[in-house]
């Protein structure tokens, strides 16, 4: 055994522990699973066709609830949108097209669609 003189035993303690500490940084860590996307194609949305604010409100929803579907738009603004067009759809079927598509303008304008 090695006679290690009191004076250099914490230099040594410390040498070892570094080497400790360097080793440890070599090791490889499990890397967590990537996720793929989802092989499934969503079947194409058919869109409602017609004129007038009944269609056009039931095209943005039928696009919307695509959009939650394929996960590009989060449950939590695809609901909030649906209820903005639930009101239009309402202005809508009381006969008030002028305020129904307003509506509609400003639920998309909020949510970023054309």
């Amino acid at each position: 055994m090695i006679a290690v003189t009191a004076s250099r035993l914490p230099m040594r303690l410390s040498l070892a522990a570094l080497t400790v500490a360097a080793l440890a940084a070599c090791q490889q860590r499990a890397t967590p699973a990537v996720m793929e996307p989802s092989p499934i194609v969503p079947a194409p949305v058919a869109l409602p066709t017609g004129s007038g604010c009944g269609p056009e409100i039931a095209r943005t929803k039928a696009i919307v609830d695509s959009d939650v579907a394929t996960g590009n738009l989060n449950k939590p603004v695809g609901d909030r949108f649906n209820a903005d067009l639930s009101q239009a759809a309402a202005g809508c079927s009381a006969g008030k097209s002028g305020e129904a598509l307003h509506l509609l303008a400003a639920a998309k304008s909020r949510y970023g669609y054309r």
